[in-house]
């Protein structure tokens, strides 16, 4: 083996290596789940790529200085519309979670792509569970 040969493998790993780090990092789903309070906030934000961004506020008594709130990104359209007409209501959202957040997909590494259930002010139903 001469040294241009070894030199092509050692920069395939390098490359492999490198996309699967950055496929583990940034496209990798680590967690999915669902969350359930007030939506507090809910705006699109940025100054070059603008994302949807939002924060609920989970229900509950913390004893610690833990905050309550959950802070996420939304990257569907539909979703986005949805939270825009309901801020101020209860809600139950599902999310998934990724190890590191990308400029066109968000600000946070939750990324919320559905929403379960809206309730009005006196607890009526708008949107039902599927």
């Amino acid at each position: 083996m001469n040294w241009k040969k070894i030199s092509r493998i050692i920069v395939l790993i390098l490359v492999l290596l490198l996309a699967g780090f950055i496929y583990w990092k940034f496209y990798f789903v680590f967690a999915t789940g669902t969350k359930a309070g007030v939506l507090n906030t809910f705006q699109k934000k940025g100054f070059v790529l603008k994302t949807y961004e939002g924060k609920l506020i989970q229900s509950g008594f913390q004893a610690n200085v833990q905050s309550n709130e959950f802070e996420f990104s939304v990257t569907e359209e539909k979703v986005a519309k949805i939270l825009l007409e309901n801020s101020g209501r209860e809600v139950q959202l599902h999310y998934s979670r990724y190890l590191g957040s990308l400029p066109w997909r968000g600000m946070q590494s939750y990324i919320v792509d559905s929403v379960y259930e809206v309730r009005g002010v006196n607890g009526e139903s708008i949107i039902k569970p599927k």
